[in-house]
C-alpha cells in the first residue's frame, strides 16, 4: 500500500529528545502526530480490526542478463536510462493490496549513469527503487550479505535512492542515530517495528569507526541478543506489531538449517516478536507455526537470474493480523502465494502462478513442509 504511511522516531513514541522529527505521509495524507496529547475527536478512526502484511523475497538485480536487457529496452521505449516496472507489474495488484509491502533488497544501489557491478560484489541499477515503489511496496529490508559491497558510500547512496522513491528502509543505517532509531510505521493509527539483520558481509568489514552501518550477527551460536534487544525497545516504544527480516543462512537448500529454526524459535519465544521472515537462501522454503506465532524461513527470490530451476521459484507471504479483545494484534490469517521468475517480453517478470502450474506446486509442497497448513497456512493462487 503507498498511503497513509508515515516513518516515526522512536522519539515521538517516546518523549525522548533525540531531535528528529516525522516524516511526511505519503500521498499527500497527515504526518503521523504520535505522542502528542490532543484530545480525540468524534472524526478520530478507530483502530482498524485487522492489517495485512505481505512480504517477499530476494531483489537481486544480476547484470549481463536478460533481466537487466530487457529494463533498458523498457528505458529506451520510455526515454529512460532502465525501466523496471514491467518487472513488478504482474504481481503489482497484490503489493498494492496489502497495508504494509515489505520487499528485500539485497544489493547496493549504484549511482544512476553506474558503472553497474553484478556477482560476487554488487552495484545495480538505482531505477529498481522507482519500480519496487511503483508496484506498492512501502519498505525494503537492506542488511543482508552484500550490504557493504560497494563500502560505506554506497551503503548511504542506497538509503538515499530509497528516500527519494518514498520507501522505507531498515537493517543498514547512514549514522549511529539513524542505527539505535527502530524503523516505524503507522497504518491507519496501527504502529508496526520492521527489523532486519545479517548473518555477515562476505568479509567486508564495517568500517572500524561506524561498526552500527549494519545489524549483523553471528549465526553460529546463534546470536540473538541484539534483535531482540531492538525488537523490545520497539515495543517500549508503544509498537503494536513487530516484525524480524532475518538474511541466513545456507543457500539453495529448500530445509531451513538448524540455525534458521534456532534463531525462530528464540525470536517467536520473545513477547516482543510477532512474525519473523527469512531470506538469503534463493529459494523458498517452509513456513511454520511456533508458539503461535508464524516463521516464513526463505522467500525465495522476488526478482533474480540464476540458473538454477529452484531460484526461479518465488513466494508472497501475506499476514493478516487482527485485533483482539485486550487491543493486541495476533496473526489471524497467513497465506502463501506462490510465483515465479518467468521470461517477459525482451526481459523478465515475477509473477503469480496457479494450480496446475508445475511452479505453483513446488512452492506449495516447499511452503507446507513443515506442517504448515495444518496450523492454519492457506495456500492460495494471487
Amino acid at each position: 500500500m503507498r498511503v497513509a504511511l508515515a516513518t516515526l522516531c522512536v522519539a515521538m513514541l517516546t518523549g525522548l529528545p533525540t531531535g528528529c522529527s516525522p516524516a511526511p505521509a505519503r500521498d499527500g495524507a497527515p504526518s503521523s502526530t504520535a505522542g502528542t496529547s490532543a484530545a480525540p475527536t468524534s472524526t478520530t478512526p478507530a483502530a482498524p480490526a485487522s492489517v495485512t502484511v505481505a512480504a517477499t523475497g530476494d531483489v537481486l538485480i544480476h547484470q549481463g542478463g536478460t533481466l537487466v536487457a530487457g529494463a533498458a529496452a523498457a528505458g529506451r521505449a520510455h526515454g529512460v536510462d532502465y525501466d523496471f516496472s514491467g518487472v513488478f507489474a504482474p504481481v503489482a495488484p497484490i503489493i498494492h493490496a496489502a497495508d504494509l509491502a515489505i520487499c528485500h533488497l539485497e544489493t547496493p544501489l549504484a549511482a544512476p549513469g553506474g558503472p553497474f557491478e553484478g556477482y560476487p560484489t554488487f552495484d545495480v541499477q538505482p531505477q529498481v527503487a522507482e519500480a519496487l515503489a511503483g508496484a506498492g511496496y512501502d519498505g525494503c529490508s537492506t542488511a543482508s550479505n552484500h550490504s557493504m559491497d560497494a563500502g560505506f558510500a554506497g551503503l548511504v547512496r542506497t538509503l538515499d535512492t530509497l528516500d527519494a522513491a518514498g520507501i522505507g528502509h531498515t537493517g543498514t543505517f547512514r549514522s549511529e542515530q539513524e542505527a539505535q532509531t527502530p524503523h516505524i510505521v503507522t497504518i491507519h493509527g496501527v504502529t508496526i517495528a520492521d527489523l532486519a539483520w545479517t548473518y555477515g558481509l562476505n568479509g567486508i568489514p564495517e568500517p572500524g569507526d561506524k561498526p552500527w552501518a549494519v545489524d549483523d550477527f553471528d549465526p553460529t551460536v546463534p546470536q540473538v541478543e541484539g534483535m531482540l534487544a531492538d525488537a523490545h525497545r520497539a515495543r517500549v516504544a508503544g509498537v503494536q506489531i513487530v516484525i524480524a527480516s532475518v538474511h541466513c543462512c545456507t543457500e539453495y537448500v529448500t530445509d531451513p538449517t538448524a540455525a534458521q529454526v534456532a534463531i525462530a524459535t528464540a525470536l517467536l519465544a520473545s513477547p516482543d516478536v510477532d512474525l519473523v521472515l527469512g531470506h538469503h537462501a534463493h529459494v523458498v522454503q517452509p513456513f511454520e507455526r511456533i508458539n503461535g506465532k508464524w516463521v516464513a524461513y526463505g522467500l525465495g527470490n522476488h526478482i533474480a537470474e540464476q540458473t538454477p530451476e529452484p531460484t526461479h521459484d518465488s513466494v508472497i507471504a501475506r499476514f493478516t493480523f487482527t485485533r483482539g479483545p485486550d487491543g493486541s494484534y495476533t496473526v489471524s490469517t497467513a497465506e502463501a502465494i506462490p510465483t515465479a521468475i518467468q521470461p517477459a517480453g525482451d526481459g523478465l517478470a515475477v509473477v503469480p502462478t496457479h494450480p496446475g502450474d508445475p511452479a505453483y506446486q513446488r512452492v506449495a509442497d516447499v511452503v507446507d513442509r513443515r506442517g504448515g497448513a495444518d496450523a492454519g497456512l492457506i495456500i492460495t493462487p494471487g
